[in-house]
């Protein structure tokens, strides 16, 4: 198994709009499928609940790293932290990263999440399993959200 997961997406929507979506706490919200308290502010946490369905019990909680405009979005979170009766915040976090790229035809959109390593034996490879395929499945929602006439 892999320390981090990858996924790249050309996006037929220039970079503005791409970073508006990941970036506008709104607009990432949509989605995401989580509904935020407010605005992405690097350094510090960002809450909300998750709206998708069966997972509607659970809070969204992330530190906004870094937001480098049309560039680079990045945040910390424990991943696949579904249980609602455990407490993750003595668990590492993992880092994820949001670049973006202008082409001729858009966006270059890419997504890495690193750190895997460091999470607990015990949930580490389900927690790797969940979110390879929810980062696929977040790219195509991100490329119907910006691409939407």
């Amino acid at each position: 198994m892999s320390d981090r997961i990858e996924k790249t997406i050309q996006l037929k929507a220039p970079i503005s709009r791409v970073w508006r979506a990941l970036t506008d706490h709104h607009e990432f919200g949509a989605s995401f499928r989580v509904r935020l308290d407010g605005p992405f502010v690097p350094g510090q946490v960002s809450r909300g609940h998750i709206t998708y369905p069966g997972y509607e019990h659970l809070r969204w909680e992330a530190v906004i790293q870094k937001m480098e405009p049309e560039r680079l979005f990045s945040f910390t979170w424990h991943p696949y932290a579904i249980d609602p009766n455990q407490d993750y915040s003595n668990e590492p976090s993992t880092l994820v990263e949001f670049t973006l790229q202008s082409t001729a035809t858009g966006t270059l959109l890419h997504v890495a999440e690193s750190g895997f390593d460091k999470i607990p034996s015990q949930r580490r490879l389900e927690a790797f399993r969940m979110n390879d395929r929810g980062w696929s499945q977040q790219m195509q929602n991100i490329a119907g959200h910006v691409e939407r006439a």
